[in-house]
């Protein structure tokens, strides 16, 4: 008969205890739902079973939100999941009328609250335009553990280079369209008929070149429209013209602080122009730059096969680096 010995028991004890306390604080987490925030709920998806590290979706806007995205950004998850959000006040998210809800700070908070609800110890995050700079937000006033790698997609980082991009891009423009512009720019005159048309030509050139207007997708029945209250109040009326909250924004300075590996990613046709991308990319410590051809803006929407094999390629450099260290 085998005798055990009281401390070897009382060992076992403790470290079965620890399993199954481990075990039970695991809980499951829905494929979709809400998460409770300052000022309300937001909603969320999760897309993919694969092993990899997950890779966390951050729209743009002001006020956008994630449903035209899904499609594309689904071509990620057969090696990882892929989670969506819609930020307070956007899409499938509470939509809250409060303006003081509308804060850098309060943005990047509900970035913690969902990695903490959904037990995102470890993920690549990709922020898109304005979602770029809530990212950039993030990273430099929380420097965040468990972030593998940074995605900036299109994104704005300075609201003076962002204007000073749109300046060049619609002196480009034929006269007439510039003319258009400039003159109801001027007198704060943004709906006239002969204005929106000027700013779909320039949009259906730099924005989106597949579709513009937006063709809506399945996703996307059912999902709140864009909150223009949200982005005029953060951004402006215009692309054009920046007159809210975001109006001093940079975070230019601040690139030099990000230590985890960057992309910077952005269609040919840009808003965010190419030429501004490398830029960036000599103010940061660790970066590549990815340019997108014959794509506005709106890169997962006109040529998702192109940028799911860019980032793609690059969260597997990255994780295949990691693995070999």
């Amino acid at each position: 008969m085998t005798y055990f010995k009281p401390r070897f028991i009382r060992s076992t004890f403790l470290i079965i205890s620890t399993l199954l306390l481990f075990i039970s604080c695991k809980k499951e987490i829905p494929a979709e739902g809400f998460v409770e925030v300052e000022g309300g709920k937001i909603w969320y998806r999760i897309i993919g079973e694969g092993e990899a590290t997950p890779l966390l979706i951050l729209h743009g806007g002001p006020g956008s939100r994630s449903c035209s995205m899904i499609p594309g950004y689904s071509l990620l998850a057969k090696d990882r999941k892929v989670i969506f959000y819609d930020q307070l006040g956007s899409g499938s998210s509470d939509r809250p009328s409060d303006t003081s809800l509308w804060r850098k700070e309060r943005f990047v908070n509900e970035i913690e609250l969902l990695r903490e609800e959904l037990q995102l110890d470890s993920l690549h995050i990709l922020g898109q335009s304005w979602g770029g700079a809530l990212l950039s937000e993030y990273l430099i006033t929380r420097e965040p553990e468990g972030v593998k790698s940074v995605i900036f997609s299109s994104p704005l980082l300075s609201t003076e280079d962002w204007m000073e991009d749109a300046k060049l891009l619609l002196s480009q423009m034929p006269e007439p369209i510039q003319d258009t512009i400039y003159k109801h720019e001027a007198l704060k005159d943004y709906s006239a008929p002969v204005y929106l048309a000027a700013v779909d030509s320039f949009y259906s050139k730099h924005l989106s070149r597949k579709s513009w207007p937006y063709e809506p997708n399945p996703e996307c029945e059912n999902v709140g429209d864009f909150n223009s209250e949200v982005y005029n109040y953060m951004w402006g009326p215009t692309e054009f013209t920046a007159t809210g909250t975001l109006l001093d924004f940079d975070r230019t300075k601040d690139l030099d602080k990000i230590d985890e590996p960057i992309l910077f990613l952005a269609g040919e046709y840009d808003e965010a122009r190419p030429e501004t991308m490398y830029e960036y990319q000599k103010l940061a410590k660790n970066a590549r730059v990815k340019i997108i051809e014959n794509s506005g803006h709106s890169t997962m929407i006109d040529q998702p096969e192109q940028v799911a094999e860019a980032i793609g390629s690059f969260l597997n450099r990255v994780e295949n680096r990691e693995g070999a260290e």
